[in-house]
């Protein structure tokens, strides 16, 4: 389908393994002032809310991370009505008592990409705060109801994102360890900074595929080891996502959804 006429509640930008057994999905194409998202957005009931699905990378897995279109992503979850957007993602773990199957909910971001286009005003002054980067109230449910699943989950940590695509060298991963970095990510910036500018709450939910370079292991990170952990706890993310949804109150107040109040926006 083309159009605007799905209103959601509820964004999940993760893999369409996430979505592919719903029931009731349609598919919508959006347009945007930025291009068309990764893929078509996939729209379903869940727990009696109408969340939408995307695919970060394209089904296909065709947009490396610094060339996903993260800025119509974003704006095409709005238009459809989205107010909460949940971030699975496959992580590195910068510590060693974080290894491979390892849940995470950071609670900060170190930037270390360059070159994306990370802002939708390009043009008048316009500074978000983005001190916290993340939504303490999807934070707060994500942990919730991964302990009441029995899922060992992580409360808090900082996120560092590099530009990729290649793996970091062993000293650079020491390096980012040895400034605060917990985990390490190729995608969660500017998708964090993005759906801040449009009072968007954002909440990444993080599972830990392989342990960085410099924490330990002579050869490093390899594509297939990080694709076969994923794989591997697809369905575990799959039922905590679901969860979460189900959970989210779409009702309250939230700190995220004033990000732009007080602003002189062009």
């Amino acid at each position: 389908m083309t159009g605007l006429n799905a209103t959601v509640e509820i964004a999940v930008i993760g893999g369409s393994g996430l979505y592919a057994l719903l029931d009731d999905a349609e598919e919508y194409a959006v347009d945007t002032p930025y291009g068309s998202p990764s893929d078509p957005i996939t729209v379903a009931t869940v727990a009696g809310r109408r969340v939408a699905f995307l695919p970060r990378h394209g089904r296909d897995h065709r947009f490396p991370p610094h060339r996903i279109p993260y800025r119509a992503n974003l704006w095409a979850l709005r238009a459809l009505g989205a107010s909460q957007v949940i971030a699975p993602c496959a992580v590195g773990g910068l510590r060693p008592e974080l290894g491979a199957g390892s849940f995470v909910v950071p609670d900060q971001l170190i930037d270390r990409t360059s070159g994306r286009p990370q802002t939708f005003y390009d043009e008048g002054a316009v500074h978000v705060n983005f001190a916290n980067p993340y939504c303490p109230v999807g934070r707060r449910t994500a942990i919730e109801r991964a302990r009441a699943r029995g899922i060992e989950i992580t409360d808090g940590g900082t996120m560092v994102v590099v530009e990729g695509p290649r793996f970091s060298t062993r000293a650079e991963s020491r390096w980012y360890a040895s400034i605060g970095g917990t985990i390490i990510n190729m995608t969660g910036h500017p998708e964090a900074v993005l759906a801040r500018e449009l009072a968007l709450c954002y909440t990444a939910v993080a599972l830990v595929t392989d342990l960085d370079a410099g924490v330990e292991g002579e050869d490093g990170v390899t594509q297939e080891e990080v694709f076969r952990v994923f794989g591997e706890n697809t369905e575990r993310m799959r039922g905590l996502l679901l969860d979460v949804v189900g959970a989210l109150p779409t009702d309250g107040d939230c700190s995220c959804r004033h990000a732009l109040d007080g602003l002189d926006l062009p």
